[in-house]
Parts: C-alpha cells; structure tokens; sequence
C-alpha cells in the first residue's frame, strides 16, 4: 500500500525559467557589486551555467560537498576571465535571489495538498545545501506543507546514491514499495529510486527527454497527473 510521495525539487516543484531568472540576477547583482556593469549579464550567465553544470555533472552518485563552493568557484572562474573579483557574500546574494525569483509550477501547492488529503507522507528529496532549501521553501510559502525534507547534505551523497533516497524512507517510517518518487532527471531521479525498489514519476512537460522514459515507471506532463497516479496504485 502506498503510505509516501516524495518530490525533487529544481525543475519538479521549482521552473526551469524561474531558475534562469534567479541565476540572471545572481550575476547582475554580482557586477554591480564589482562595478563591471558595462559586461553582458547574460553572456556571463551563460558562462557561469556552463561551469556550474559541469562541475555538478561530476558530482552525481558521489560524497557531498557544499553546493556553494561548487556555484563559488564556478563564478570565480568567469570572474577570472574578465578580471573583476566575486563578493564574499556571494552565497547570501544567491539565496536572496532565489528568495526573490523562485517560481513554483502553478498545480505545485494544489498537487501536496490533494496527496496530503489522501493520507500520505508528503517530502522531498534534493540535492541541496540544506541553507538553501530551507530558505527557498520558506519564501515560496510551502515550507510547512512537507513531512519530510531530506538533502545531499543531509546524506553525504548525491543522487542517484542510494543513501538519499534510503535516509528518506527512514524518516518517513515507510519501504520502498510504500513509496513514490517524482522528479525531473531520469538519470538521476528514476534511476536512483529504482535502485532502492521504489516506483517513480517522471516530469517531462514538453516530452524533451522521451528517450530516458524507459528509465521511469510513469511519466506526467503536469504535477497534477501524480494525484491519479496515486490514487490508482492505493486502490491496488
């Protein structure tokens, strides 16, 4: 019987172009600061995306590290390049900024709330630096809508690690077989709950990643479509 659903959270609660909107800002705020608002903001987030993807790219399935020395030294590489210094506060700007930016899908707070009605542990599971979620959560309004939150940090590792996954089930009390999990990355996402033996859901809105579906047990297009999912496998 199912007892929990559990969520990522980036690109599964949070929009991919919110996103874009927050790590925009980050560098703007950055430039200002350093007085090198004559640079493209753009073009220089386009860089920091890039060095920031590839490092955390290396960093799946391996032992945590603080995202914010990740996202750090990717802005201090661009820097770099331009010759202009990154803030100390840098980490402080980013969370402000995702504070102020993060946008939620619109059927996000309808979709926890429909699960919780049904009875159901409702948490997350994210590859996060545990200010950071909090924080985001918070300003978002949804922080106290979930059970559970359980972050890299919290495991030591990230996804597809099964320690993640593992330590969520602990805190919710509940199997594998008792759960479910939705995310947005079928390589990280579907393949980390099929390694614990838990179903999964897979967030694909524009169906950009059809070839990994075999990696995933459902895949829905909207976060509402989780609550049918739900509601058919309690019926069996």
């Amino acid at each position: 019987m199912l007892r929990a659903v559990f969520f990522d959270f980036v690109g599964t609660f949070i929009t991919k172009e919110g996103e874009n909107v927050t790590h925009q800002n980050i560098v703007r705020e950055v430039l200002r600061r350093a007085g090198r608002e004559d640079l493209d903001y753009v073009g220089l987030w386009e860089e920091y995306e890039a060095e920031s993807s590839a490092m955390f790219k290396e960093l799946a399935g391996k032992p945590y590290v603080k995202i914010r020395d990740v996202d750090i030294e990717a802005m201090r590489r661009v820097a770099g390049r331009y010759g202009f210094t990154v803030p100390g506060d840098f980490w402080e700007i980013s969370i402000a900024m995702h504070e102020r930016h993060g946008q939620l899908f619109p059927d996000a707070v309808e979709t926890i709330e429909a699960l919780k009605e049904l009875g159901l542990h409702v948490g997350i599971i994210t590859d996060s630096d545990n200010d950071y979620i909090e924080a985001h959560l918070k300003a978002l309004g949804i922080y106290d809508l979930f059970d559970s939150v359980t972050t890299s940090e919290d495991a030591g590792f990230y996804k597809p690690h099964e320690r993640p996954f593992r330590l969520a089930l602990e805190r919710a009390g509940v199997e594998a077989g008792e759960a479910l999990y939705v995310g947005d990355n079928p390589a990280k996402d579907c393949t980390g709950a099929k390694n614990v033996g838990m179903p999964s859901v897979l967030l694909d809105p524009n169906g950009t990643k059809r070839e990994l579906w075999g990696n995933c047990d459902f895949v829905v297009s909207e976060l509402r479509e989780v609550v049918e999912i739900v509601r058919g496998l309690m019926e069996k």
